[in-house]
């Protein structure tokens, strides 16, 4: 099988990247074939690896569409800086992509860039949207802001300090304090709570 009727076959799949055993499956070859099939394919272009085992089909694929991807078999959406920054809520483009997961916190390195993971409970895991062309699940204002604030007590630089922020017209700061009720720390509640309240009583909203 050449490598575009290969390509052709994955794609169908209709899905942004696949796993080796995506492809083993879908070209009815073995896991090693496969494995030597996507290698090659790499080797074109015609795909990016992301992680050991999984590939992005496509040649310039857009970061924040894998992130399911890079922290399966846990799932995952953009939120903290890059979500505030796609909301236009601060003005500093991020080095990584940020994501808030189930998974354990970790940053992972792929040749599509740096992705920085952060763990919540179950309970503070939502307040996303997906998009509806690219299927990105992006943390809505709100809950990009409560994320931060969240993770701010935390050991580490990166959330010590808010950039310079603007809420987007529409925000709604009664769906923020929801989310900050969830928080099962009755202390990081606190820390939270008062938080929020500071930057919404010195923050204003764009018009």
């Amino acid at each position: 099988m050449n490598a575009p009727e290969a390509l052709s076959r994955l794609r169908k799949l209709g899905v942004p990247a696949a796993t080796t055993a995506d492809a083993a499956a879908v070209l009815g070859i073995s896991l090693q074939a496969a494995s030597h099939t996507m290698r090659r394919l790499a080797r074109t272009g015609l795909v990016r690896p992301v992680r050991r085992g999984i590939w992005a089909l496509g040649d310039r694929p857009d970061p924040l569409v894998l992130a399911d991807y890079v922290t399966a078999p846990y799932p995952s959406y953009v939120s903290l800086q890059t979500a505030l920054y796609r909301h236009g809520m601060i003005n500093q483009i991020p080095e990584m992509t940020f994501l808030v997961s189930l998974a354990r916190s970790a940053r992972v390195s792929t040749l599509l860039g740096t992705y920085s993971i952060h763990h919540v409970q179950p309970a503070l895991f939502g307040g996303f949207e997906m998009l509806p062309d690219s299927g990105i699940k992006i943390a809505t204002p709100e809950k990009a802001l409560v994320d931060f604030l969240y993770l701010s007590p935390t050991r580490g630089r990166l959330f010590a300090a808010l950039p310079e922020l603007e809420l987007p017209r529409g925000f709604r700061r009664a769906e923020a304090r929801r989310w900050v009720a969830r928080i099962p720390s009755t202390r990081r509640k606190t820390i939270v709570a008062r938080k929020l309240n500071d930057v919404l009583a010195r923050v204003g909203t764009s018009s």
